[in-house]
């Protein structure tokens, strides 16, 4: 421990912050890149959201927790030699703690944005054309099933026609959707 002998006492104290957060924090990053960080594994008693928002970003977390001290500590370490004022030290300090914060969530909020909602709907079939896969008999008067492509999934669904029979092959187009879920399809006239 020569390293931190004849060592300023608030140099000390940024040091003995810095070592382990710096540790822990490339520990979540590991863990963060190998898909094992589903969360803090910490809640709190209380609402942190920022916002109250639907948003995955607590204020009140371990992570926080680590990204304050990390920017907290280093910069104290970074400064120590430019600011020679132990107050406006500590207040620098705690600027670029926060500021580490919020970089965190100006990040992970960019991020989420990248997430998309592949969940299938069947009100987003409306209006889409599909091809026939068993023919539907005519008139309401029994059900047939249709492929039908919505945000790149295919599906394979229940439908009927108002009209005449549509034989398989045959591309219609979805016009509305029964209570039990059939689509009410119409031939598509080429």
């Amino acid at each position: 421990m020569e390293f931190f002998e004849g060592m300023d006492t608030i140099l000390k104290t940024f040091w003995f912050i810095a070592l382990p957060v710096s540790l822990i924090f490339v520990i979540q990053t590991v863990m963060t890149f190998m898909g094992a960080d589903a969360s803090d594994g910490l809640s709190s008693d209380f609402d942190g959201n920022l916002d109250g928002a639907d948003t995955p970003f607590q204020v009140f977390s371990l992570r926080n927790l680590i990204n304050f001290l990390l920017g907290f500590s280093w910069c104290g370490i970074s400064f120590f030699n430019s600011i020679p004022n132990t107050n406006l030290l500590i207040a620098v300090s705690l600027a670029a703690g926060i500021a580490f914060v919020y970089l965190f969530f100006l990040i992970i909020s960019q991020v989420t944005k990248l997430a998309e909602d592949n969940s299938f709907k069947l009100s987003e079939a409306i209006n889409k054309t599909a091809e026939v896969y068993l023919s539907i008999p005519g008139k309401m008067g029994g059900k047939g099933k249709v492929l039908i492509s919505v945000k790149g999934s295919v599906r394979e669904l229940g439908a009927v026609t108002t009209s005449e029979k549509i034989d398989t092959g045959t591309m219609v187009k979805v016009i509305s959707i029964e209570n039990d879920g059939l689509l009410v399809v119409e031939k598509i006239n080429a």
